[in-house]
């Protein structure tokens, strides 16, 4: 089965992450969630043709974004205009974060894995993340304010091991995709199959929700991760990365 092209999953991937404020620029899209990942709280292109006045409406999203109380970041794919990326490059703005895109199509029936599929917003679920993710109160607000926007079937899965969380996930379902984020283990109960089990029933749910493809964010250099990806049927399909504005941290 063809997997969706990179706007396809990129366009799923804006609504299975929102912004809690959204401008679009033509093809270009400014977000800003309270800072709660660079993923919600960035610029990025979703049309290599569209690089018009790139080094103005550059600066008008830096502007919109320091208005939102948050860093002018960029995210950058293989949609992002020349023109763009070659403003980034001539004003020196840093790279950070190289990452990768995985995908898969969704077999007719996934093996049920182990877990509990809650509502995103169930206390359940935001404990199990607050307390595997080392959330303080602050950023669980964040957390919780950015899945309050979230307008796709979603869910959160939670599988425990002696009566506490041992490993957690989010699986968004966006135009037949499901995107999975925030997944995390105890560090207690790593390479015992746990992460597998957990995304496994996640992506049951997925497909009986009707779900045809799967699809998720991994940093390159998180190699256990990406294994942990394969083992599952994903693939690689492109890379990207976060430049941010001279003068910022990397």
């Amino acid at each position: 089965m063809p997997l969706p092209s990179i706007e396809a999953f990129e366009r799923a991937g804006l609504l299975a992450w929102p912004g809690l404020s959204v401008q679009w620029d033509g093809a270009w899209v400014r977000r800003a969630a309270g800072g709660y990942t660079k993923r919600a709280n960035s610029l990025q292109c979703l049309d290599p043709a569209d690089g018009e006045r790139a080094a103005a409406r550059l600066g008008e999203a830096c502007a919109w974004m320091l208005a939102q109380g948050i860093a002018p970041v960029v995210r950058t794919t293989p949609l992002q205009s020349p023109e763009l990326t070659g403003v980034l490059d001539h004003q020196g703005w840093g790279e950070i974060d190289p990452s990768h895109l995985y995908a898969m199509p969704l077999a007719a029936a996934e093996p049920a894995g182990e877990g509990q599929c809650l509502p995103i917003l169930d206390p359940a679920f935001l404990r199990a993340q607050q307390l595997l993710q080392g959330y303080d109160d602050a950023t669980l607000a964040s957390l919780r304010a950015l899945l309050t926007a979230m307008a796709v079937p979603a869910c959160g899965v939670v599988l425990y091991r002696d009566g506490r969380p041992a490993a957690s996930g989010l699986m968004a379902l966006a135009d037949g995709i499901c995107i999975t984020g925030n997944v995390v283990t105890d560090p207690a109960h790593r390479r015992q199959g746990l992460a597998g089990a957990m995304m496994r029933r996640g992506l049951a749910w997925a497909r009986e929700h009707g779900a045809a493809f799967a699809a998720l964010n991994v940093q390159a250099d998180n190699g256990a991760a990406k294994a942990l990806y394969r083992a599952l049927g994903y693939q690689h399909q492109y890379d990207y990365c976060y430049r941010i504005a001279p003068g910022e941290p990397l």
